[in-house]
């Protein structure tokens, strides 16, 4: 049985959908009379381009919460417990320290080797000093350079590390306390 109103008001129950109510809202019947199935009938553009908007939005929400359910998912295959999210943390600490204490060394190289590039351009302090020397100057200055920028970045990644391990951290808490509380009841 179909359901429906006309324009003007008027009701009909038919075995078939009537002419007066195409394009109009309509619901199929059970033959107990519940309701199976509606049909919206036709939508105006703007009940079209509304749809459209909500369908869009769905699917962005299905798409972020897909993206954080791999995310959860990738945290607990990754660690087993909070002293492996600690010991991670640790572990890139330690990199990191490695990394800044390889450029301190790489500078300090770099300091001296001015400091005998130098000493040698003096020896030529009455004319031009040779091409090669004034490169070789000009690239020790540009190490230099890149190597203090370097040690810049490396010091800063520490704070950044310890934001990575603290947002793991909770968020492991978040899920495996989450999980323990859903076990329990």
């Amino acid at each position: 049985m179909y359901k429906c109103t006309d324009a003007k008001g008027k009701i009909y129950y038919t075995q078939t959908p009537p002419t007066e109510c195409l394009g109009r809202p309509s619901e199929e019947l059970s033959k107990s009379g519940t309701v199976m199935r509606k049909n919206e009938g036709q939508l105006t553009p703007e009940q079209q381009a509304q749809r459209e908007a909500e369908r869009k939005k769905k699917q962005e929400e299905d798409k972020l919460a897909q993206e954080e359910k791999r995310k959860n998912t990738a945290l607990l295959n990754t660690y087993s417990s909070e002293k492996d999210i600690e010991d991670a943390r640790t572990r890139a600490i330690r990199e990191n320290d490695t990394a800044i204490k390889d450029t301190e060394k790489k500078i300090a190289e770099g300091l001296k080797r001015q400091k005998d590039l130098d000493n040698e351009k003096e020896f030529y302090a009455k004319k031009a000093p040779p091409a090669k020397l004034a490169q070789d100057i000009k690239d020790n200055q540009i190490e230099l350079k890149n190597q203090q920028n370097l040690l810049e970045v490396k010091k800063k990644q520490v704070a950044d590390i310890n934001a990575k391990y603290d947002e793991d951290k909770r968020r492991y808490l978040e899920l495996t306390k989450g999980a323990a509380a859903t076990a329990k009841k």
